[in-house]
């Protein structure tokens, strides 16, 4: 059975920090493109980071370059995505995600194993 299940969220203030980590099960991790969207009440779901099979590329969105790294551990089956000088715009529900497609994806579409998201708050 296929499983990602992410841990690490919670509520911090504004210029804290947080690691989310993403933990897969059920099919072999380190075939797969890792990734991270992430879901605001009313708002679309949108691209967070992503990492290569290897973890020698990755790609970031704009609103997060700078602040936020992922990274992968495919001996424990595990992404994880560090999360530093969060602002209250960061909060949001945040899923991990798998893709075995060739090309590092930035589209949901492009993914085709989620978890069931860990929420992230940032006060101000």
């Amino acid at each position: 059975q296929v499983q990602l299940v992410e841990s690490g969220g919670g509520l911090v203030q504004a210029g804290g920090s947080l690691r989310l980590s993403c933990a897969a099960s059920g099919f072999t991790f380190s075939n797969y493109n890792g990734g991270w969207f992430r879901q605001a009440p009313g708002k679309e779901r949108e691209f967070v980071a992503a990492i290569s099979r290897t973890g020698g590329t990755t790609s970031y969105a704009d609103s997060v370059k700078g602040r936020f790294t992922i990274s992968r551990d495919n001996a424990k089956n595990t992404v994880y995505l560090q999360m530093n000088s969060l602002k209250p715009e960061d909060t949001a529900s945040y899923y991990c995600a798998a893709s075995g497609r060739y090309r590092l994806g930035i589209r949901g579409d492009d993914y085709d194993y989620w978890g069931q998201g860990t929420q992230v708050t940032v006060s101000s």
